[in-house]
C-alpha cells in the first residue's frame, strides 16, 4: 500500500485527552489540503495560528498552531504539514475524518512516514532504525545508545568501509578490465593490506559482546534456585508489585514469569522459573528444563538459596548456568536466620540486603554494557558484518584478481544491507581519476 502517490497522514502522538495533540500529513497533496483547512499557505517553517474548517460543511474544527516544511527540506523530503492542535478526542476525529474525506490522502501505515524520508535519502536504514529504538527507550542507556545511532555514528563508520572497499575494488576492476595499462606494482599488496585492516577492525566491532543488543533488549537476568527459596518473592519485591504467584507449595512456579526493570539507568529483563530439583511430575520437569535452558542463555544468573537450608558445593555446582553466564549467589530469608559473613544476603520480608542486591545487579551491569557506543545495535547488522567477514578472509585467499574482486564486490554488498546505500556506481570514477586510464 506504500504508493508514494498517496498523501498520507497520522497523529504523531499518544491517544487520550492531553494539552497538544500533533498530526503530520506529508505527500503531494499536503499544500492542497492545509489550503482546504485554513484558506491559504503560512510561509515556510514558521508557526501560523490559524483556524481549521471543514471543507465538507465549512464548521470549525479547532483553532491550531500550524507549520508548513515544503519539500525537499523536511523530515520525509516531500511536503509536510503539522497540526499542533488541542489534544480532545473529538477534536482529533474532526480534524483526521476531514483529511480522510480528501482525495489522494490517507492514514499512514506504521512506519510510512521513516521510510519515505529513508526513500528520499533523508535518513539510511540504521538512522531509522533509531527513531524507532529512540521512541521504544525506557532507560537512560537505551536513549543514549539510540541518539548516537541517530547522530549518524554507524552511517559514518560504513560510510569509510564502503570506500575503502570501492578504492581496493577500483585496483582490481583496472587490472582486469585495462590489463596493458601501467598500473602500480605493489597493486595487489596494497589491497591486501587494506582488506586486513579491515578484517580487523570488522572483528573487533563483532567482539564486542553483544552490548548493543543487550542495550537495545535489555540484559537477561534469570533467578534460578531451588523450590521455596525466595525466587518468585524475590522478583516481586523488585518489581514493586505482585507479578508472580507466591505459595509456600513446592512447584508452584511452572513457567518463566518475566518483568522489565530499570536499574541505575540500564534495562533490565528478570525472570522467575521453576525452582529446579528432580521431579516426576512431566509438567513440573518441563517447567525445571525451561527454567536451566533459560539460565544458560541468560546473561547474568542470580542463583537463590534458603539461608535455613544447608546446600552442598555439589548442589552449588548443579545450579550454575554454562560458561560465559555472570552467576550471583544469594541466600534468602535472612531475617529468619543470620546468614554466613562475607555472603550477600537478602529479605523481602524486611527489605534488608535488597538494595544491596540491586546495587550488586548494577555494577555487573555497568561492567557488562558501559564503554563506547556501539556499532552493532541489532542482530542484522551483526549478520551483514558477519557475511563481510566471510567475504573478506576468503579474498585473503584467492589467487586470481577476478577471484578476489568478486569476494570484495560480497564484501561491500553485505555492508550496503547496514544502511541500504552501495555507491558501486563510484567504482568508475576511481578508476578514472587514480590511474588515468585513456591518456
Amino acid at each position: 500500500m506504500n504508493n508514494p502517490a498517496d498523501t498520507i497522514f497520522a497523529p504523531a502522538t499518544a491517544r487520550g485527552r492531553a494539552g497538544v495533540a500533533m498530526v503530520r500529513l506529508s505527500g503531494p497533496q499536503a499544500g492542497f489540503a492545509l489550503k482546504a483547512l485554513t484558506g491559504r499557505l503560512p510561509e515556510p517553517r514558521q508557526a501560523r495560528l490559524a483556524g481549521l474548517t471543514d471543507p465538507r460543511d465549512g464548521e470549525l474544527i479547532d483553532r491550531a498552531l500550524i507549520l508548513w516544511f515544503p519539500g525537499p527540506e523536511s523530515f520525509t523530503g516531500e511536503d509536510v504539514v503539522e497540526f499542533h492542535i488541542h489534544g480532545g478526542a473529538a477534536v482529533l476525529a474532526g480534524l483526521t475524518g476531514a483529511l480522510s474525506a480528501m482525495p489522494g490522502c490517507r492514514l499512514a501505515e506504521p512506519g510510512e512516514f521513516s521510510r519515505r524520508a529513508f526513500e528520499h535519502g533523508k535518513l539510511d536504514l540504521t538512522e531509522a532504525e533509531a527513531i524507532a529504538d529512540l521512541v521504544a527507550a525506557e532507560t537512560g542507556a537505551q536513549r543514549r545508545q539510540a541518539l548516537h545511532q541517530l547522530g549518524g555514528s554507524v552511517a559514518r563508520t560504513t560510510a569509510d568501509w564502503t570506500a575503502r572497499l570501492i578504492r581496493s575494488l577500483a585496483y582490481l576492476e583496472a587490472v582486469l578490465d585495462f590489463p596493458d595499462e601501467e598500473l602500480p606494482e605493489d597493486l595487489f599488496e596494497r589491497v591486501g593490506s587494506e582488506t586486513a585492516r579491515l578484517s580487523e577492525e570488522i572483528r573487533h566491532h563483532l567482539a564486542d559482546g553483544r552490548r548493543g543488543e543487550i542495550v537495545r533488549d535489555g540484559m537477561s537476568i534469570a533467578i534460578i534456585g531451588p523450590p521455596n527459596s525466595g525466587k518468585s518473592s524475590l522478583l516481586n519485591a523488585l518489581a514493586g508489585r505482585d507479578a508472580a504467584i507466591v505459595s509456600a507449595t513446592a512447584g508452584t512456579t511452572r513457567d518463566i514469569i518475566e518483568i522489565h526493570l530499570d536499574l541505575g539507568g540500564y534495562p533490565i529483563v528478570l525472570a522467575d522459573t521453576a525452582g529446579i530439583r528432580e521431579s516426576a511430575d512431566p509438567i513440573e520437569a518441563e517447567g525445571v528444563a525451561r527454567a536451566r535452558r533459560r539460565a544458560e542463555m541468560a546473561d547474568m544468573c542470580l542463583i537463590l538459596l534458603d539461608v535455613q537450608v544447608d546446600v552442598s558445593r555439589e548442589t552449588v555446582a548443579a545450579l550454575m548456568p554454562g560458561t560465559g553466564v555472570e552467576t550471583l549467589i544469594v541466600r534468602s530469608k535472612c531475617d529468619l536466620q543470620p546468614a554466613p559473613p562475607g555472603e550477600l544476603a537478602i529479605s523481602v520480608e524486611t527489605g534488608q540486603g535488597i538494595d544491596t542486591l540491586i546495587r550488586r545487579i548494577g555494577e555487573k551491569a555497568e561492567a557488562l554494557l558501559a564503554g563506547p557506543a556501539p556499532l552493532i545495535t541489532r542482530e542484522r547488522h551483526r549478520a551483514a558484518l558477519e557475511q563481510c567477514l566471510m567475504a573478506l578472509d576468503r579474498s585473503g585467499t584467492a589467487l586470481e584478481a577476478a577471484l578476489i574482486a568478486e569476494d570484495l564486490r560480497l564484501a561491500l554488498r553485505a555492508i550496503g544491507q547496514i544502511t541500504g546505500k552501495v555507491d558501486v556506481e563510484d567504482l568508475l570514477d576511481l578508476i578514472f581519476r587514480e590511474f588515468c586510464i585513456g591518456k
